[in-house]
């Protein structure tokens, strides 16, 4: 394997002596962890045991690259990094105290909003491209874990139904890359098809929601940065962290990166049941983005898709916590808590 090895380089002391270090962000995505009893093994925690977790891991299989794992804690099953990748019992057997019948396999309405293949509607004046279904992590909470992804485009030829509709309707401003991740994409089919969306004359904005560059900040180049600038349209990033343990120092250079280039950076988290739902977490988070140029957006409720039951905060917890943050942050570092309603015409503010 053609890594190199480095000293960890954060305060949480975490992994072992050393993470790797890649010459690609191709390398390190390949590299990822991909089996569950090696991500156990990797940060000192007992196997899996039981057949729900067994077959969580074989429906939606784990995905974690390495530089994430080795901001885990060894040893502590509760680390709230792991939590969010790793298999667990709850998937198919969660708690007896929680209500699974609202729980489906398109919790927020996307196959009802689908314009084209790949091309999803449900906002005035913005539409989503679905450009892809490989990610740089498989979170467990997932929404779109069941999306079928295999319907939509496979190579940038296969845009011209869904950039023809976008062309055709005069209302639309912004366009949404997600997926998946846009970021598994290589630069040259993103940049030409930033290109044939800024060649679209009433759009303005082109954004982004990623997690490659907390998964792997090795994606942020120079590349990215100069098709993401390269046209009319005003580039907007979305990242998603939910832990303020996700942004060491490395994920910290990635983002000054982009905030040095002028990008704007916005963050939207999911609040999830022992992963950050202490007002010690959500502000502890809130006040490292700050920090690191990137403005809290939203909190979200979990959307209630198959399998992640077992990660649902109450909305009466969800507002006191935000409440919570209200008397400890400044206004612009509290996130807006919303939930996704399928057939909405926007977010539902909850707090």
């Amino acid at each position: 394997m053609s890594i190199l090895e480095r000293p960890v380089n954060s305060a949480l002391g975490l992994l072992g002596d050393s993470v790797p270090v890649y010459r690609s962000w191709q390398e390190a995505l390949k590299d990822a962890v991909r089996d569950a009893a090696e991500l156990c093994r990797l940060v000192h925690v007992p196997p899996l045991t039981g057949p729900g977790a067994t077959k969580a891991a074989r429906d939606f299989p784990v995905f974690a690259p390495r530089g994430y794992i080795a901001r885990m804690r060894q040893g502590d099953t509760r680390d709230p990094l792991l939590r969010q990748v790793l298999p667990l019992e709850e998937e198919l057997s969660p708690p007896a105290d929680l209500d699974t019948a609202s729980y489906g396999l398109d919790p927020v309405g996307d196959h009802a909003a689908i314009q084209s293949p790949g091309l999803l509607h449900k906002y005035h004046s913005r539409v989503l491209m679905v450009t892809t279904g490989a990610c740089a992590v498989h979170c467990r909470y997932c929404f779109r874990r069941h999306f079928p992804y295999q319907l939509g485009p496979r190579s940038p030829s296969d845009w011209q139904p869904a950039l023809a509709k976008i062309a055709a309707d005069s209302t639309l401003r912004e366009v949404i890359l997600s997926g998946g991740d846009p970021l598994t994409l290589v630069d040259s089919h993103l940049a030409e098809l930033a290109q044939r969306l800024a060649a679209i004359g009433h759009l303005r904005r082109l954004r982004i929601h990623t997690r490659l560059p907390i998964m792997i900040p090795e994606r942020v180049t120079d590349e990215l940065i100069d098709w993401l600038r390269g046209t009319r349209l005003t580039p907007i990033m979305v990242i998603h962290a939910n832990h303020a343990n996700e942004l060491d120092a490395s994920v910290a250079g990635a983002l000054g990166r982009l905030a040095d280039a002028g990008i704007p950076l916005l963050n939207q988290s999911v609040l999830l049941r022992g992963v950050n739902d202490t007002v010690e977490a959500l502000t502890d988070l809130s006040e490292r983005l700050v920090d690191l140029r990137v403005m809290p957006y939203y909190l979200h409720q979990l959307d209630r898709v198959i399998g992640a039951a077992h990660f649902e905060v109450s909305e009466a917890r969800g507002h006191e916590l935000v409440e919570q943050m209200r008397a400890r942050l400044p206004g612009y570092a509290v996130p807006r808590y919303v939930r996704e309603v399928a057939g909405a015409a926007n977010k539902i503010v909850l707090a």
